[in-house]
């Protein structure tokens, strides 16, 4: 009889061929209990029920928050080499319009708001940073809510260089009061309008700066991954495999069909030229080879920021997955 297994996932293109059973789990019943579309407070719910609810076998997950597992030697979920967020961080830098502030070296010593110190795109932001030629311990980071109060938890484990947000106060509204200089937010502040504010980009053009990024580091930053609960890959470790695989496969479809249909916006084929040029093809990969330089720089940036007790390595991170 084949397995049944259900993983939780935001509702990205990307994997809709999968979603939707274009592409089959070989050997496997996979199915995929998505988000609602587009909805931020609805994805931090489908990746809590990855982690919280023995009605699924997983899902998607933190990458920095399955790092910090790792360091304190709990196993109780396994990653696997799938990546479905990823995305470059210099555009999420955002200030207030007219801001005295027009560059990322000017954000040294200044006040910096975040969502979270251990988030995985937290720890990809103090890696641009430090790219960028600043050092991320030496800024004065408040840490919080964008606009809402999507997680109702109160920051904790802040490093010496943090504080939390007053009770009440959201980091966008700390922005605009001038009580922040420059806030790092995933998604655009309810109170950003790129002509007339009160918050913009720092970096407006921020597509020259994230693609000089990649071609002096190389990385094109994943923040989320795909975990099995760790009793479900205990049941069948071939799991580990053949979700991976599908996942491969349903990246390849996806490719596919914007090949043979690429009428997403009016140049998007002008874009996707453009992208290929830049930064190549390819760099939505699953598996551990394509992504082995990227999780150890991200291993290694969890390790500076003092996020782990120890340089946790690839091989560590992804032990039960090797294993399969």
């Amino acid at each position: 009889m084949t397995k049944t297994i259900t993983l939780t996932c935001a509702d990205y293109n990307r994997i809709m061929p999968l979603a939707s059973g274009k592409v089959q789990a070989e050997g496997l019943d996979l199915k995929l209990k998505l988000s609602d579309p587009g909805a931020w407070p609805s994805r931090a719910a489908v990746m809590k029920e990855a982690l919280a609810s023995t009605e699924v076998a997983g899902g998607e997950a933190s990458m920095g928050i399955h790092l910090r597992r790792i360091d304190q030697g709990d196993r109780s979920f396994v990653a696997l080499p799938i990546f479905v967020l990823r995305n470059f961080t210099a555009r999420d830098l955002y200030v207030c319009k007219g801001s005295p502030i027009t560059t990322v070296a000017q954000l040294a010593g200044k006040r910096i708001g975040m969502y979270s110190w251990t988030a995985s795109g937290s720890i990809w932001y103090r890696h641009f940073l430090a790219w960028a030629g600043l050092d991320p311990m030496a800024l004065q980071w408040t840490i919080g809510e964008i606009d809402d109060n999507y997680s109702g938890r109160k920051p904790t484990d802040l490093a010496s260089c943090c504080v939390a947000a007053p009770d009440g106060r959201s980091l966008a509204d700390m922005l605009v009061a001038g009580e922040l200089d420059a806030i790092y937010s995933p998604g655009r502040p309810k109170r950003f309008d790129a002509v007339n504010g009160p918050i913009v980009r720092l970096l407006p053009e921020y597509r020259p700066v994230e693609t000089q990024y990649y071609k002096e580091t190389g990385l094109f930053p994943p923040q989320h991954l795909m975990v099995l609960r760790r009793d479900v890959w205990e049941a069948d470790k071939s799991l580990a495999r053949k979700v991976t695989d599908a996942f491969s496969r349903c990246e390849d479809a996806y490719l596919s069909s914007i090949e043979g249909f690429p009428y997403a916006s009016p140049w998007f084929e002008q874009e996707r030229d453009e992208a290929a040029a830049a930064i190549g093809t390819g760099i939505y990969a699953h598996g551990m080879d394509a992504n082995r330089k990227t999780m150890e720089a991200f291993c290694a940036m969890g390790h500076r920021l003092g996020l782990t007790s120890k340089l946790v390595s690839v091989d560590d991170y992804f032990a039960e997955f090797l294993a399969s």
